[in-house]
């Protein structure tokens, strides 16, 4: 590993070196035109230290398909503090930076919320390498009644910073749908929003997208049991369609269960053409320059 390069690593799983390359999908074919992988963790890896994919060949990997740019999302403090390192270290790579939903509760509970806020301020304005504000939102699977008072109040701070900044917001939503727009129009829609791993139907799809929102489909929305994404998929206009893999997670069938990383872009871009009858070079270049739009121009 070089001496300059972000060196955090987070961990899901344990595991021996050789067992997670074992498990590493194939390079898929190359893509007919680039594309970025929109939503990325290459901070979390999925067995013992260096035993996935580090920054360096992940990046390799991917730009080998098509997929030269990631924007690479930070989640928490350490998180963000490295995505912004990363971003000036990778030209490959653009920053977005936020306290996940589920983290808000665990910092407001020890009365450093207010601080951490802080922090994620500072880091959203210092480079022009960070994009975005992301990911914000609400995750009501994870989080109880509880803990919801403390994602409100920690998705509001997050749009006004936002709108402020001029940042795109990159929303998580997990089983919050009626929120999240409750809370989206209540504050006032910022003028780059991006639904993060989009997880609703067309009725949502259709309230999101008349709020000038893009949506990001992950590997989910290849999935058996995902029929309702594929019809989200189809009421959406071209130039509001991004592609993430939001690796390690959300590996796209037929690997669904392996640990993911934007090689594999491809896989769920060819499902999205297919699903739509697209051809695959023209909704490539139609979400090469989405992404370009979303996140504020070319790397």
């Amino acid at each position: 590993m070089a001496s300059d390069e972000p060196t955090r690593t987070r961990h899901r799983d344990s595991g021996s070196h050789a067992s997670e390359r074992a498990s590493r999908p194939p390079l898929p074919e190359p893509l007919p035109h680039p594309v970025v992988d929109s939503h990325c963790h290459l901070d979390i890896a999925d067995g013992p230290e260096g035993s996935w994919l580090l920054p360096e060949e992940a990046l390799t990997l991917a730009a080998s398909v098509g997929v030269p740019r990631i924007v690479q999302i930070g989640c928490d403090l350490p998180g963000a503090r490295w995505a912004v390192t990363a971003a000036e270290r990778y030209d490959a790579i653009v920053a977005a930076v936020a306290l996940h939903p589920n983290e808000a509760p665990l910092l407001a509970e020890a009365g450093k919320l207010d601080v951490a806020l802080e922090e994620i301020e500072s880091l959203a304005g210092s480079h022009d390498r960070v994009r975005a504000v992301g990911e914000t939102g609400l995750d009501y699977f994870r989080t109880g009644e509880e803990g919801r008072e403390a994602q409100h109040e920690s998705f509001r701070r997050h749009i006004e910073l936002a709108k402020r900044l001029d940042k795109t917001l990159v929303i998580h939503d997990r089983d919050a749908h009626a929120d999240v727009i409750r809370l989206l129009d209540e504050q006032g829609v910022p003028d780059r929003v991006v639904m993060h791993c989009f997880s609703g139907d067309p009725a949502f799809a259709r309230a999101c997208l008349d709020r000038g929102a893009w949506l990001s489909f992950a590997g989910t929305v290849t999935f058996k049991n995902a029929a309702h994404l594929r019809e989200a998929l189809l009421v959406a206009p071209g130039d509001k369609i991004l592609v993430e893999t939001d690796a390690p997670y959300l590996t796209p069938t037929p690997y669904r269960g392996r640990p993911n990383a934007s090689y594999l872009i491809p896989l769920t871009l060819r499902a999205l053409a297919a699903t739509r009858g697209d051809d695959l070079e023209t909704l490539c270049a139609a979400v090469r320059e989405n992404s370009d739009t979303a996140f504020g121009g070319p790397w």
